[in-house]
């Protein structure tokens, strides 16, 4: 059998079986769960987007209910790319501006007390962002902080593990907030709660534990990424949702996925990602991404390092023995 070329049209998708038979999904899994529909927060991204309309087309707009959910750090536009999609789809939806609660709990003071340790004239109307360094010039992957001052200098320093731990655990609060938010309103309406990663996503473990990677269904976790894109497409979405580039809309600087956690782009990241899951070489994606050999290994090493240090964001509460009478996998 012939070796197929990693090529975009390896992840081919189609949208129309796919989103019926996510639809089909939709309905088995939350009839099976006892509930009347779903909650999901809209972002602006497109896999919250996409997660909506799929779950339009299987319950109807009336049994769908979005929460847009910003906060201090977040960008504008995603607040209004979200309610742009709820209105398109015709779905109840609210906004929850979370700044307050976050302030409250000491999100903001935590990372800026982290902060400070190394730029000491960190104030709250500087802006800042994370940012992933090393492995592609051939050394070990570590983050930097990246902070502009009120005037506009940029300075861009090596970050401790220590600042680093503390920075991340403080904006983790942001997604778990959004999630006890979310299962408010599930509570509340007896609904679902919808989790929107792409396999990418999902793969990697880019997401907070008990936060985003919270929800009863995920239905777009077998999908990568360029083929979300593709049904949000099929399905009519608004073209900024449709051309917009992943972000993390975490930190109050401009910040890509890519730039965060991972290695590549998206689209190569797909490409790459499915290069491994189907057993290619460093050589065979090198040629197909127009990287060097060292530079393809990286990737595919990356793939894996990250697969061992996030399986616990997958692992479910560990127990000296199994209660087999309640087991998630017993038949009734």
């Amino acid at each position: 059998m012939a070796t197929l070329p990693i090529t975009p049209d390896v992840l081919h998708l189609d949208c129309e079986a796919e989103a019926q038979r996510i639809a089909d999904f939709y309905v088995a899994t939350v009839r099976g769960f006892n509930k009347r529909g779903v909650v999901l927060g809209l972002s602006g991204g497109v896999d919250s987007s996409v997660c909506a309309a799929l779950a339009v087309r299987a319950f109807g707009p009336g049994r769908v209910y979005g929460l847009l959910m910003p906060e201090r750090d977040s960008s504008d536009a995603s607040s209004d790319l979200g309610g742009e999609v709820a209105r398109q789809l015709g779905i109840d939806h609210a906004l929850e501006n979370i700044a307050p609660a976050l302030d409250a709990i000491g999100c903001y003071r935590w990372r800026d007390e982290a902060i400070r340790r190394l730029v000491p004239d960190y104030t709250a109307d500087w802006k800042s962002k994370l940012v992933i360094a090393g492995g592609q010039a051939g050394g070990i992957n570590h983050f930097r902080l990246v902070v502009q001052s009120p005037g506009g200098q940029m300075q861009d320093l090596r970050l401790p593990l220590r600042e680093y731990l503390q920075i991340v655990a403080a904006t983790n609060h942001k997604q778990r907030l959004r999630k006890t938010l979310e299962y408010f309103h599930a509570d509340r309406l007896n609904y679902a709660v919808i989790g929107t990663p792409n396999r990418l996503e999902y793969d990697q473990g880019f997401f907070v534990k008990n936060g985003d990677g919270a929800a009863d269904l995920k239905p777009i976790a077998h999908l990568y990424k360029t083929q979300v894109y593709a049904l949000a497409r099929h399905l009519g979405l608004p073209e900024a949702v449709c051309n917009a580039q992943p972000t993390t809309d975490t930190y109050s600087l401009p910040q890509g996925q890519d730039e965060f956690y991972f290695a590549l782009p998206y689209a190569q990241m797909d490409l790459a990602l499915w290069a491994h899951n189907h057993g290619r070489s460093a050589a065979d994606l090198a040629a197909a991404l127009g990287l060097s050999t060292r530079q393809a290994q990286h990737v595919l090493d990356d793939i894996d390092a990250k697969r061992r240090t996030t399986r616990y964001l997958h692992a479910r509460p560990a127990l000296v023995e199994p209660i087999a009478e309640i087991s998630p996998e017993r038949t009734h």
